[in-house]
């Protein structure tokens, strides 16, 4: 299963002008390689996404629609060397492959090219990973580094439960220890269920927080109560009617924290949407004759160590409390 989370790049125009001095924006073309790179251990693929800032004459939305504009074609050469400590450890090379199901937009679409590499249970913590991008046509090196985010620690709900209690009331807390080169932390509760024997899944998503550094061990909760849960499943599933009768059977829970490197983070921060009058915004990139990111991301769950099911409890809670007795569990 493709896991990757693509990041497509962004279109930069840049207009000059000036009351005094006519400016010709196109008289020297610059070669500006963007690239979208993050890496997870936990996938197993690991997907860069290059392209090249273009300019021109025509207009920019009508040159955005052609390939040649932004692609580099065969004319690249990828690879990620990783390095322990100072010393060589292997390298990765990246090969081609083509996605033909993106949805059409302001670039070309439905096919676009990605750089691919195998690296499933191959990235190793206390690892530096150098990514080496060469223009075979024009010799142009592209670099940039990155350390993967260090597993780490889940200490609520107990790796050892094997039920997760929403009956009860009161405050209950998730809790974790920070990742070795974590910086943004997002946790999510899935509940898994059948609807009319089809699988499905309803992700409860907690608020964005950071660790204050990112050289792990740092305890960090989130807070939630029942009524969070069942309140959760009231608004987002439809109820069942006997003009529409709808059977439901709970699933398994599942707690998921996902965690950004400290480049990443910046990245998001940086490109965020503007909440005041100043809508221009700082450039950061990692990317050395580049830019863009070259950065790490990575999931933990109680999932993967233990499977947690609903206690009896929290079922008769879903099936016949206040705010989920009409969803036909």
């Amino acid at each position: 299963m493709y896991k990757r989370i693509v990041y497509f790049f962004v279109l930069i125009s840049i207009v000059l002008t000036s009351c005094e001095t006519d400016f010709d924006p196109n008289a020297e073309y610059k070669d500006i390689t963007v690239v979208y790179g993050i890496l997870n251990q936990n996938d197993s693929i690991t997907y860069i996404k290059i392209n090249k800032a273009f300019l021109g004459k025509t207009s920019a939305y009508i040159m955005a629609q052609n390939e040649d504009s932004s692609s580099y074609g065969a004319n690249l050469e990828v690879k990620m060397e990783e390095w322990n400590n100072g010393t060589y450890v292997k390298t990765f090379y990246f090969d081609t492959t083509s996605i033909y199901n993106k949805e059409p937009g302001i670039f070309y679409a439905p096919h676009q090219i990605l750089y691919y590499c195998v690296t499933y249970n191959q990235l190793n913590q206390g690892s530096d990973y150098k990514l080496i991008i060469k223009n075979k046509k024009t010799g142009k090196l592209i670099t940039a580094t990155s350390q993967i985010v260090n597993k780490f620690s889940i200490d609520t709900p107990d790796k050892n439960a094997l039920f997760i209690d929403f009956s009860t009331n009161g405050k209950k807390k998730i809790t974790w220890r920070s990742a070795k080169y974590g910086k943004r932390y997002q946790t999510k509760i899935r509940f898994n269920y059948l609807e009319n024997g089809i699988p499905k899944f309803l992700d409860i998503i907690f608020p964005m927080q950071k660790s204050s550094n990112t050289a792990g061990g740092l305890v960090m909760n989130d807070e939630y109560t029942s009524a969070t849960f069942y309140q959760a499943l009231q608004s987002n599933l439809t109820p069942s009617t006997s003009t529409n009768p709808i059977v439901r059977v709970a699933g398994k829970v599942e707690v998921i924290i996902t965690v950004a490197a400290d480049e990443l983070s910046t990245y998001i921060d940086v490109n965020a949407p503007s909440n005041t009058i100043v809508q221009v915004r700082p450039e950061y990139t990692n990317i050395v004759n580049g830019i863009g990111i070259f950065s790490a991301r990575y999931d933990n769950s109680i999932f993967n160590a233990r499977i947690l099911d609903l206690n009896s409890r929290s079922i008769d809670s879903l099936k016949f409390g206040q705010y989920t007795n009409m969803l036909g569990f």
